[in-house]
């Protein structure tokens, strides 16, 4: 591991401040003055021949104590002074630079990641960090250095709202392409940044519900093995910056506080600058949703000590923050060098980004014309096509034949139309589809969306719902008597879990709520709330209420779902009660299957195009409940399979989908994530073969979500998660996806740092295959995956040709988390080394043997942490402080943990443990929960969670020998540490 480097003690204000000036302008040969201007040579900050850390001492030395505290909100002011900008903290970078207008969209980071292509992704890195370079002449409203991406939380569950965000449910994979695609936007230099990337969300972050209340518990082997994997190499390799903290709680402690954030800083030798999310830190307090600390005071010290820099909240205001960290050192929660040092990172990381050098350093010259230039358009491109997996070709459907004589039919929702997502940039243009298609054929297309047009009648009235005609719309109204015209007519948009859009007839544009009533005047379903949502509740009288859906109904003030209805004399919507909601007839006016099938009808093929709208089912703030394709859509596939037996799909969403019966239906299948403006342009590079696809699935696609457990249980061993403990049988698997081209695989070699493997390409079409290298451990103390991703190479083969593809693999690589010594261990044994197409497509296997070592029994002699166990039934991770720690807190009576072979020698005499909170009893059995009782202790209850007493027991004689030992705990009580001695 790199030494870290220390900064030197920082002098304080006034006098010390001018001898460190004076001392290193001597030292240039420049004569100071008081009254020098900020950008002249006296000014050490300023001198890029200066280390990095000699500079920002400089700076921070002429500081007052209010300046360095104004630097810790996210929207720093000037300080016109020393000549010094403002500065700010993120700019949303996932997969193109967002926020700012328009700039060049890429795929979703999950469609990137399914490249499995570093070196793309390096490049694609590349280009964003220009963009945001870009902007740095203008320096638009919301415009910064400080990038937050990538998202590496690994996608232990696919149903997590933010699933498109991230990049796979392995972190190996995972790490791979976010040191990549930071090395991209950093430049590659660390000590001269072009951008400054932020990890999110640090730390165990795959849940949306309750997200700022809900603990994710990270027992050691998950904390080691999965989560830390993920946000390590890219800190080690200096391809990124520093973590933001994430909304909810780890192990009972929340994560703005979380001391783990200082910890990240051993991982490499270059300051970080570490960021809160949005408004966290108003969460910690009493008025806020975790209520952890009193005052804003007490949570914004805690904050900075855990390893937080950077205050993200109150949006543009300061004072609060600002107001709370003066307090703070008032009454000494924090000390002036605390503020020193956040004020240091922030600085080392602004020095680094060129702000303080002539001209701006090493990008300082980037400019608005690399914004959408042709080849960021070109990557776009590539990076699309390269994206898509196959997921099915049987009878060589694809690929299509590419000539304008081919008749070909495009439908489907989301056939002519692109999505973006909340974090996406603003698209420059959009190539949809069809149009792709069309430009792939040189002639026009036949195309449907294939969704039905209704009306919908007050039953009671007789009166029809009617929208505006004009641009913008206008409140609905129940008001035509007659269904004739486009104003009573509404486009239904199914999105699956019982979620519809209606847009309008008469405009094109999308019903939404205004806060006041509803309006068609929505270009794309879209905003926080997403107030165009709508269900259609069947009655048993077969007409419907019309339920709002906008996510702000989600929320603790809503007490019932709330319907629509005529609110005023004029007929116009507004929102009602259940009992008081208008029920509507709903007649369909055009059936989009039948449209669809008409479309398709007599063609050389037709590619029905379906999946997800990002804002709906699924996005920040809102977790997946369903993962099926919406029924209405399923329903469109199925009439256009009967229809035309050359029935292509594209699945265009950003998650796994479970598929129903179209996976054995139909007879191709593409997945594509929301692409960015160039989709169009690469499905047809695919479907028509000027691209051979290769993209491959970076999470396990799931039959059913009963194959999952909750998404609040986080220990992937234990309830055998993610392809690695996965036991049962998947529609498609980690690491899944086809191709033009087949491959032989040879057999595997090894050679100093890995293995060798000669893969030819046997089919006849140049193509890529995705080479995958998988270990397994036969034996092992303890539970180990089944496979485990260790390297990967994505390779590029012309038909005949072979390669030898070399995968490094190393003794190291084989660790895993030993809790019985809070170390890494690599067992003594044979260990299985395979390498094939996925990771259940095995065509080349061997074994190692390793001469490691062998765990020993357990101690427990020793002082023994309790969130050490094997195994446990009833307990969750809490925190044994609010500062650092872990303790074990028992849900009911008889939760236990298992501390499995432990060598108690000749006779363990005495139980010794250090318990808080509620009165109980601590049992020790032996063999089980209900096994052989060899001692009681006894805890009068502490009256507080954090206040520890230490309980004692007299062991029976039982208590020798090596034996597998278990506490059963009483409800209410936490277990910090015990030893048996």
């Amino acid at each position: 591991m790199k030494g870290k480097r220390r900064r030197r003690t920082t002098v304080g204000r006034g006098v010390p401040a001018l001898t460190l000036g004076l001392t290193l302008v001597a030292g240039l040969g420049v004569t100071a003055t008081g009254t020098a201007a900020a950008d002249a040579p006296a000014y050490a900050f300023r001198n890029p021949k200066l280390s990095v850390d000699r500079r920002v001492d400089d700076l921070l030395a002429r500081l007052t104590l209010d300046e360095k505290i104004s630097l810790l909100h996210q929207y720093q002011p000037a300080i016109p002074r020393l000549g010094i900008q403002s500065f700010k903290t993120g700019t949303e970078a996932l997969h193109g630079v967002a926020w700012l207008g328009e700039t060049t969209v890429f795929p979703q980071a999950v469609g990137l990641a399914s490249t499995w292509d570093p070196a793309l992704m390096k490049q694609v890195g590349a280009a964003v960090g220009d963009e945001a370079r870009g902007f740095q002449k203008e320096r638009p409203a919301g415009w910064g250095l400080n990038l937050w991406a990538p998202v590496v939380n690994p996608l232990r569950d696919p149903r997590w709202g933010r699933n498109e965000e991230g990049y796979s449910e392995d972190p190996h994979l995972t790490s791979s392409m976010a040191t990549a695609y930071g090395t991209g936007l950093t430049g590659g230099d660390p000590d001269h940044l072009k951008t400054a990337p932020t990890l999110k969300h640090f730390l165990g972050n795959n849940n949306e519900v309750d997200r700022t209340t809900t603990s994710s518990d990270l027992r050691p082997r998950v904390l080691k093995e999965y989560e830390e994997p993920a946000f390590r190499p890219a800190i080690e390799a200096d391809a990124a910056t520093g973590v933001m903290s994430s909304y909810n709680l780890v192990n009972g402690r929340p994560a703005t506080v979380n001391p783990a954030l200082n910890d990240v800083r051993t991982w490499t030798s270059h300051d970080l600058l570490n960021v809160t999310d949005a408004y966290a830190p108003n969460n910690l307090i009493g008025s806020g949703s975790q209520k952890y600390y009193d005052t804003l005071s007490e949570g914004n010290a805690a904050t900075l000590k855990a390893g937080i820099d950077s205050f993200t909240t109150d949006d543009t205001n300061s004072v609060g923050t600002t107001t709370a960290i003066k307090s703070a050192v008032s009454k000494g929660l924090l000390k002036e060098s605390d503020v020193d040092t956040a004020a240091g990172h922030i600085l080392n990381i602004r020095v680094r980004l060129g702000e303080f050098d002539p001209g701006g350093g090493k990008y300082g010259s980037i400019d608005k014309s690399v914004i959408n230039s042709p080849a960021h358009q070109k990557l776009a491109r590539k990076a699309a096509a390269d994206a898509a997996v196959l997921l099915k070709n049987s009878g060589a459907t694809l690929p299509l034949k590419a000539s304008a004589s081919q008749d070909v039919a495009v439908v489907g929702p989301l056939a002519d139309t692109l999505y973006t997502d909340w974090y996406s940039g603003t698209l420059p243009y959009a190539v949809t589809p069809k149009e792709g298609i069309a430009a792939k054929l040189g002639t026009s297309v036949a195309s449907s969306e294939g969704v039905d047009r209704i009306t919908l009648k007050n039953a009671e009235s007789g009166t029809y719902v009617t929208a505006g005609t004009d641009a913008d719309g206008e409140a609905l109204q129940e008001s035509a008597t007659s269904p004739g015209t486009a104003a009573t007519q509404f486009d239904v948009f199914d999105w699956g879990a019982g979620i519809v859009t209606l847009r309008s007839a008469a405009n094109g544009k999308y019903v939404g709520y205004n806060w006041s009533g509803f309006v068609n005047d929505q270009v794309q379903p879209g905003g926080w709330f997403v107030q165009q949502q709508f269900a259609l509740e069947e009655q048993a009288d077969g007409t419907h209420l019309l339920r709002y859906a906008g996510y702000e109904t989600r929320e603790p003030w809503w007490s019932n779902p709330v319907y629509l209805g005529p609110t005023g004399p004029d007929g116009t919507l507004g929102l009602v009660a259940k009992a008081e909601a208008a029920r509507y007839t709903k007649d369909v006016v055009r059936s989009g299957a039948e449209e669809a099938v008409a479309a398709v009808k007599g063609k050389d093929a037709a590619v029905v195009v379906v999946g997800s709208m990002p804002a709906i089912n699924g996005r920040e703030n809102d977790d997946r409940e369903d993962m099926s394709l919406a029924p209405s859509q399923e329903a469109l596939v199925k009439a256009v399979r009967a229809a035309n037996p050359k029935t292509v799909v594209v699945v265009e969403n950003s998650y796994p989908t479970t598929l129903g019966a179209l996976q054995k239906e139909v007879p191709a299948l593409l997945w594509t994530t929301h692409a960015g403006q160039e989709t169009g342009n690469a499905l047809a590079d695919v479907l028509f073969g000027d691209v051979n696809p290769a993209g491959r699935l970076t999470q396990t696609w799931y039959k059913s979500e009963a194959d999952l457990p909750s998404i609040l249980e986080y220990d992937n061993i234990k309830h055998d998660r993610t392809y690695q403990y996965f036991k049962g049988d998947p529609l498609y698997e980690f690491g899944y996806g086809l191709s033009y081209s087949s491959f032989r695989y040879g057999k595997l070699k090894r050679f100093d740092g890995g293995y060798a493997v000669a893969v030819t390409n046997t089919g006849k079409r140049a193509g890529d295959e995705v080479v995958q290298l998988y270990t397994h451990q036969r034996v092992s103390r303890d539970k180990q995956p089944l496979k485990q991703l260790e390297a990967f190479q994505r390779v590029s083969l012309k038909p005949g040709q072979t390669k030898t593809v070399k995968l490094k693999l190393t003794t190291k690589d084989l660790a895993h988390w030993d809790v019985t010594r809070s170390k890494w261990v690599v067992e003594s044994g044979t260990y299985d080394v395979l390498v094939g197409a996925s990771s259940e497509d095995i065509r080349s296997r061997t074994s190692l043997k390793v001469r490691g070592e062998t765990i020993p029994a357990r101690d427990l002699s020793r002082v023994t942490r309790a969130e050490n166990f094997d195994d446990y039934e009833g307990v969750r991770l809490v925190d044994e402080s609010k500062v650092r720690g872990t303790s074990v807190g028992a849900s009911a009576d008889g939760a236990w943990l298992e501390f499995a072979d432990a060598q108690l020698g000749s006779g363990a005499a005495k139980f010794t443990a250090r318990v808080a909170g509620a009165a109980g009893k601590v049992e020790i059995r032996l063999g089980s929960p209900t096994g052989t009782l060899i001692g009681t202790a006894k805890a009068s209850g502490t009256g507080s969670v954090y206040t520890y007493e230490t309980v004692n027991a007299a062991l029976s004689a039982a208590a020798k020998g090596r034996q597998d030992v278990y506490l059963v705990l009483s409800e209410g009580q936490r277990l910090s540490t015990f030893s048996l001695r």
